[in-house]
């Protein structure tokens, strides 16, 4: 009897051959594990690899030394064409992830002398799209955003207390879903972040409304949210006493989004993005949002100059020769 390989978003895999396909990936997710990778990245690594190796097994192919350039290229034409539930093709991004997968996956098996070479090592990718965020909020649109929750409950005083925290320190929704109390450094005015993406751990400021809004709801709200006197010391907590699940706080994000009559789609990253474009727009430093986002390269902060209109249209407006429209449009 073949262990099953069990994962989040894919149906499981049986691992029988010990020479197979499946074998070789739970051999190479515990050698990620060992390495520290997050518990995230790994299952996102497993997923992708899962559904490579099905893929594969509708080709015929179980045994690494099936896995050659023509296989490899037959798969990615099969990502292109590939449409999702709701008719949509795989983003470009998407595409990378998988591929890339494979390679790390391949390059691992080469060094344990399973594969003579890596198939996937010169592989062409699709090129990515440069792609601004889909939508940025101004600073009024935040303010009539922020006030939409009924703080006269305790789930409303919570969810103002997250929707300020997310607006003032530009943090991921995993970020502020691993949040805990002692996290929060009023006297100093930062926020621990531990384990962020890349597993790295930074501390970043947050405001003092966010602050003051965090305090009502940890001392107002949060103790009837814990569940027989049993606290794990994580800061937001669902009704259950438990701590926020992701998908549950996109759907929550979002809720507030579209309540708030902004005609405008997004949910956690949309006020990472609003923060971080009206910070540039104030004059900060893309070095300093940098650090606060927790971005690993600049570049990627760097999305954010192109958000940040008003300085350009100033420019614009200061050295443009067109002439200023008149008050009164001649008849």
């Amino acid at each position: 009897m073949g262990k099953r390989l069990e994962g989040s978003r894919s149906k499981p895999l049986l691992v029988g051959d010990p020479e197979g396909l499946p074998a070789f990936l739970v051999g190479y997710l515990d050698r990620l594990t060992e390495r520290n990778y997050s518990p995230w990245t790994v299952d996102r690594i497993r997923t992708h690899l899962r559904d490579f190796i099905l893929w594969c097994e509708e080709q015929g192919v179980t045994r690494p030394s099936g896995v050659d350039r023509p296989l490899l290229e037959a798969y990615q034409r099969h990502l292109f064409f590939y449409r999702k539930k709701n008719g949509k093709p795989l983003c470009v991004a998407h595409h990378h992830l998988r591929i890339t997968a494979i390679r790390l996956w391949l390059s691992w098996m080469v060094k344990q002398g399973r594969l003579l070479t890596n198939s996937a090592a010169d592989l062409e990718l699709p090129r990515k799209e440069k792609r601004l965020p889909k939508a940025i909020l101004s600073e009024p649109e935040v303010e009539r955003l922020l006030a939409v929750p009924d703080v006269r409950t305790s789930m409303g005083l919570r969810d103002r207390a997250i929707l300020e925290t997310f607006y003032s320190t530009g943090m991921r929704r995993a970020e502020l879903a691993g949040l805990r109390v002692g996290h929060v450094d009023a006297d100093r005015g930062t926020v621990m972040v531990r384990q962020g993406k890349g597993r790295k751990d930074r501390v970043v400021p947050i405001g003092d409304r966010a602050l003051l809004w965090i305090a009502r709801y940890r001392d107002e709200a949060r103790p009837e949210l814990v569940v027989g006197g049993w606290d794990e010391g994580v800061l937001f907590l669902n009704p259950m006493g438990e701590p926020l699940d992701l998908g549950d706080l996109t759907a929550l994000v979002a809720d507030y989004v579209k309540r708030s009559g902004l005609g405008k789609e997004g949910s956690c990253h949309l006020l990472r993005h609003t923060m971080a474009t009206l910070m540039l727009e104030n004059g900060a430093d893309t070095r300093i949002i940098q650090e606060i986002l927790g971005h690993a390269s600049l570049e990627t902060t760097q999305i954010y100059t192109h958000l940040s209109i008003l300085s350009v249209k100033k420019v614009h407006a200061a050295t443009h020769p067109g002439k200023p429209a008149p008050r009164a449009v001649p008849r």
